[in-house]
């Protein structure tokens, strides 16, 4: 890999992501050496600029940063490396630098659950999503079962939009229920994570 490393300070800057949630957890710098070290050690190594040395991430606290896979930016002089981490990445003990939770977001469907949180929450008259918590489990679980056998047999036509509206009443009945079970997106991820070897 070719790597544009500052011609000054002889450092790339190192954007460090989390492989499953995607999320980044800090930025570093690396040296050559640095970058080497850490391809030979998979664990990832930066050149401290405030200790004037290379610093493997962990060294001390043991929250090692497990090298995944790096990538470098179309210019060649930013790394982005992926990576598992063992613990908190930041040094205060927050799961990364912006002291943000590493958790797994779903986009608009993580909104789309926190809207219907709230409206299980704080019900009102005019909520659908209230109503449909206020008749219990049992309706809910039926409006899946009816969302289901539309994309079922949408999916047998030939007309997209139909498909995929019907997918999407799907899918937030889907939210609804799990909701109701107790659970969120993140539960059914980690089945899923642990079925995926």
């Amino acid at each position: 890999m070719t790597i544009k490393f500052d011609k000054v300070t002889g450092l790339v800057p190192a954007i460090i992501q989390d492989v499953q949630t995607k999320n980044v957890l800090m930025l570093g710098y690396m040296n050559q050496e640095a970058y080497e070290k850490t391809l030979e050690t998979k664990k990832v190594t930066f050149y401290s600029r405030s200790k004037q040395r290379l610093w493997t991430k962990g060294e001390e606290s043991e929250n090692f940063l497990s090298l995944v896979d790096i990538k470098n930016d179309c210019d060649k002089d930013s790394l982005l490396i992926s990576v598992r981490p063992q613990g908190p990445t930041c040094h205060k003990g927050t799961d990364t630098c912006w002291a943000e939770s590493n958790e797994s977001q779903f986009g608009f469907l993580s909104t789309l659950e926190g809207v219907i949180e709230k409206r299980r929450k704080e019900p009102s008259e005019a909520s659908y999503v209230a109503s449909l918590f206020k008749k219990g489990i049992n309706k809910i679980a039926q409006k899946v079962g009816e969302e289901a056998v539309e994309v079922v047999i949408e999916a047998k036509d030939n007309d997209e939009k139909l498909f995929l509206d019907e997918s999407a009443d799907l899918l937030f009945h889907y939210l609804i229920l799990l909701q109701a079970k107790g659970y969120t997106l993140k539960d059914v991820e980690k089945v899923l994570l642990g079925r995926h070897k």
